[in-house]
């Protein structure tokens, strides 16, 4: 790396390089761009900020990196959960919001061409004015990037019918190694030339290149005739109860939620909704199969809320009524984030172990005295527990911590993974280890230095 002395002088260079107003080294403006939205996760001091206008700039400064052996954090929005994105001492945060064109929207092929920097639900509503439809759909869709949704292989709401962000990736466009642009995929329908590098840079939380476009493939637009079947129940096991029994009919929903009263009430403070009062925890469902098919599945839903034991069941038979419900799951965890610091869960587990893996959450909680509130697509599985601490209180942060942990530990145990969206970033690191084990991550470490041999793509995260 360049030496301390060496530094005003590469900086120069840098800027060179690039248009008036791109390098940012200014504290005050830099200091947004310097973490994500991991609580606790560490933080390092960043050389400077780069937010690059296009792929030739991202280009020359990747290259630049390269030549004085300076780290790179690429980041989108900031709004991940498991400092992906956090700033590495003496890196280069690569900023790539100013990027954020939607270059091709094509019906006849289904596909959008789009740049990183463009937040996904400006991306659906683009998709949606010319009768299409993009389907991963993270909470965060109002603010997360496609960029960032793509590092991570966001899901989402849908995913549990309708897949995760790598379904729909059919090529990008990155800049790896020392400065070199790459395009990988491809926009046909079909296509197995070679290894699939393109998959491979989906999920790969910047430690591979820095994505520059990407090209999605696209659904017609949702059906408008969706409906929603709402259950409440006495306990998280009983919902997971109701969970597996979706499961086992072979029912197929567009979304299945759980939400608790922790969260509903977090809501009802905030946004005034008057929904904490329904019960232990709240499961929601939505189908958009079309005609009978669809009545058919909400009343199976119905049923199978009600056989599990719910307190109350019932379809909606209003569409704002149903938008309520599900923007209350959307809330949780700004609603949530107003009480405290919150550190935020990410693990999945099999469909049919969901039960026990909420009575251990409970377990564990009662254990550590720590105050959790959960959230899932419980629909495939994905648990976020919620860990909420008193600001200040560090034997209460010392507590979550390790019940975060042990937490990771039985996803694992239970034939679960540690993350199913949110990325390991700096916060699952152990708990990727213990799952992948010695020999398949000796693999992961070798593509990562075939493919980074300098190691300047984001290090320290994903590996430790």
């Amino acid at each position: 790396m360049t030496s301390g002395r060496d530094l005003p002088a590469a900086l120069a260079e840098l800027r060179g390089l690039l248009p008036q107003g791109r390098v940012l080294t200014d504290p005050d403006l830099t200091a947004r761009y310097l973490h994500d939205e991991a609580e606790w996760a560490p933080v390092g001091a960043a050389l400077a900020v780069v937010r690059p206008a296009g792929t030739a700039e991202v280009r020359d400064t990747v290259a630049w990196c390269a030549r004085h052996r300076v780290p790179i954090v690429p980041r989108g929005a900031g709004t991940g959960l498991s400092g992906g994105a956090n700033a590495v001492d003496g890196c280069v945060v690569l900023a790539m919001d100013a990027m954020d064109a939607v270059t091709l929207i094509d019906p006849a092929e289904r596909l959008a061409v789009v740049q990183p920097g463009v937040v996904n639900d400006d991306l659906r509503r683009a998709c949606a004015q010319r009768g299409l439809w993009y389907p991963p759909d993270p909470a965060s869709a109002p603010w997360s990037t496609i960029g960032g949704n793509v590092a991570t292989n966001a899901g989402g709401l849908c995913c549990v019918k309708y897949g995760v962000t790598r379904d729909y990736v059919l090529g990008l466009e990155a800049v790896v190694g020392a400065g070199e642009v790459v395009r990988l995929g491809r926009r046909t329908a079909k296509g197995v030339a070679g290894y699939d590098l393109c998959g491979l840079m989906v999920g790969s939380e910047g430690t591979l290149g820095v994505i520059t476009e990407v090209t999605v493939r696209l659904r017609p637009g949702p059906r408008a005739a969706e409906r929603t079947v709402a259950g409440a129940f006495d306990s998280l096991r009983a919902a997971g109860a109701a969970v597996a029994a979706v499961t086992a009919a072979g029912l197929e929903p567009s979304a299945l939620e759980l939400v608790d009263r922790e969260t509903l009430r977090a809501v009802d403070a905030w946004k005034n909704m008057g929904l904490s009062a329904e019960g232990e925890v709240l499961l929601l469902a939505r189908c958009d199969a079309p005609g009978a098919a669809g009545e058919a599945e909400a009343d199976a839903l119905h049923r199978c809320f009600t056989e599990a034991g719910a307190a109350w069941s019932a379809r909606s038979t209003d569409q704002a009524e149903a938008d309520a419900l599900f923007s209350a799951r959307r809330l949780a965890y700004p609603a949530l984030e107003r009480l405290g610091p919150l550190l935020t869960e990410d693990v999945c587990v099999p469909r049919s172990a969901v039960p026990e893996m909420l009575a251990r959450i409970e377990d564990i909680a009662a254990r550590h005295d720590t105050r959790i509130a959960n959230v899932a697509h419980a629909g495939d599985g994905n648990l976020h527990p919620m860990f909420i601490t008193p600001r200040g209180d560090d034997a209460a942060r010392t507590r979550a911590q390790d019940a975060f942990e042990q937490i990771v530990d039985a996803a694992v145990d239970l034939g679960g993974t540690v993350t199913g969206e949110h990325g390991v970033g700096l916060l699952k690191r152990r708990g990727m280890e213990r799952e992948l084990g010695p020999q398949v991550l000796a693999m992961h470490r070798a593509v990562k230095a075939a493919l980074d041999p300098a190691g300047i793509f984001n290090p320290g995260k994903v590996f430790t």
